[in-house]
């Protein structure tokens, strides 16, 4: 009988570890993979892939700071979502679904964005390329709003860990192909077939989003009546049209009744110092950003130079720094990691301002300054997941979440807008020096929230690492 135990109980860990992998089989599953290529194909092409284009074109550098303002469309995110949750696309609707429809939509309007810059010309149309950036930001911002609830909506609770992690994996293959890989095809082709390479490769999420199936669940509309406030503005306003009721009951249930709950529970002094410290804690990143590319540029690396380490290796250690960060918070609790994340964004930034005071550009120096920028990416992006998690209310989790996403980025990006101004006034080294800086803020905010922060053990939800690689790519 003793004999017979042990292979049984292997026999069982390993059926667990059998049934536990084939979720990654599933059709829905393996779909999150190049959906999730289809995400993050955009991102770096209308910022840090830009800005080298034009920083090689002489274009000057308050021009480049100030068009990474096209990133406000991911920070406003929320503003899309009641659209997309009721707005009908004509005729693509009745072939596809509400979310497909959509889906595609701002996939074709990422191809077409990117169609215009590949027929670009930055010495004489840098109009024209904005406003081809701004359509790829709304329609990347748009994609993603309806790939979410799709997400969320086709499988199960128990799929979403998978699902997240295919979404995951193949939005990083995107971004090195939107970063390294452009530039690398610029390098050799120019930038007008990289862009144009890079449009064609939307065809990914075409594909996809054709083949995946549309979830049969529909807007119920009866929660969100449930609320009193909800239910109370509506009773004041029934001599309104049907469309601004919809509208207004939209707003009180979505963004106010989360944020009076977060206020109540929390108390106001806490609760404007959270929303502050959030603002803050990657500013140092946000600012920076856009003039890193520009200043391996001025400082004379090469295409091929920025492409394999500047991009491959920091990419590398930017997914490695994911799985660190997490085990730093498993191990040592959030407030210590939140601390260290600042700590790495400063120690970056006066690495760069060190590196801007050589004379001779060298690999070594190209590769410790940024591998080390995208490990305080990484860790920062994690642990202000994390952090925002502890926050919300589990009645509000999603909204109260999709929130405070939308704040942290929004006091660093008016703040890159300057960056180039900046740059021409004071030089890089002092520059890089301001910009570590502007951490302490944020820091001596976390020394007062200490103590209302956890500090116990426990790892980071997997759901909420995806969202980390759009904040910890954002950033840079």
């Amino acid at each position: 009988m003793t004999t017979g135990s042990p292979p049984a109980r292997g026999a069982g860990v390993l059926a667990k570890w059998r049934n536990a992998l084939a979720v990654y089989g599933q059709r829905d599953v393996l779909a999150m993979l190049f959906l999730g290529f289809s995400s993050g194909l955009p991102f770096l092409l209308v910022f840090s892939t830009l800005s080298v284009w034009l920083r090689r074109a002489g274009i000057e550098l308050s021009t480049i700071g100030m068009l990474s303002w096209v990133g406000f469309a991911y920070s406003f995110e929320f503003v899309f979502s009641p659209f997309v949750d009721r707005l009908q696309l004509p005729l693509l609707h009745r072939i596809l679904g509400r979310r497909r429809s959509w889906m595609l939509l701002g996939q074709i309007g990422i191809a077409l964005g990117l169609i215009l810059l590949a027929a670009s010309d930055p010495s004489s149309s840098v109009g024209s390329m904005a406003l081809a950036a701004i359509l790829v930001a709304c329609s990347s911002a748009t994609q993603d709003v309806a790939m979410n609830a799709w997400r969320i909506e086709s499988v199960p609770a128990e799929l979403q860990g998978a699902m997240v992690a295919t979404y995951s994996t193949g939005y990083r293959i995107a971004m090195i192909a939107g970063g390294a890989g452009a530039i690398a095809i610029a390098a050799s082709f120019g930038w007008h077939m990289s862009y144009g390479v890079m449009a064609a490769l939307m065809i990914v999420g075409f594909v996809t989003t054709l083949l995946v199936k549309e979830p049969d669940v529909g807007v119920t509309q009866a929660e969100r009546k449930r609320e009193a406030r909800v239910i109370e503005w509506l009773e004041r306003r029934a001599h309104w049209p049907a469309s601004l009721q919809r509208v207004g009951e939209w707003f009180i249930g979505a963004v106010i009744c989360p944020l009076t709950e977060f206020f109540g529970r929390s108390g106001a002094p806490f609760a404007v110092l959270c929303l502050a410290f959030i603002g803050l804690y990657q500013i140092t990143e946000f600012t920076m950003g856009s003039m890193a590319n520009p200043f391996y540029i001025d400082h004379h690396y090469t295409l091929d130079q920025i492409a394999v380490v500047g991009k491959f290796v920091g990419f590398s250690v930017g997914i490695a720094g994911v799985f660190l960060a997490g085990v730093l918070v498993a191990r040592f609790g959030l407030a210590r990691s939140l601390a260290v994340g600042i700590l790495l964004a400063i120690l970056s930034n006066l690495s760069y301002a060190l590196l801007a005071t050589t004379h001779t550009p060298t690999l070594l120096g190209l590769g410790l300054t940024n591998g080390l920028d995208n490990l305080a990416l990484s860790a920062q992006g994690v642990t202000l997941i994390a952090f925002l998690s502890s926050l919300t209310s589990p009645k509000y989790t999603a909204t109260q979440y999709a929130l405070f996403a939308s704040l942290y980025a929004l006091p660093g990006k008016i703040l890159e807008g300057t960056s180039g101004f900046m740059v021409e006034h004071i030089g890089y080294p002092h520059f890089f020096l301001y910009t570590a800086s502007l951490s302490i803020p944020g820091l001596l905010l976390l020394a007062w929230l200490w103590r209302r922060v956890p500090h116990g053990h426990g790892a980071v939800p997997q759901e909420y690492r995806a969202e980390s690689e759009r904040i910890d790519a954002g950033a840079g």
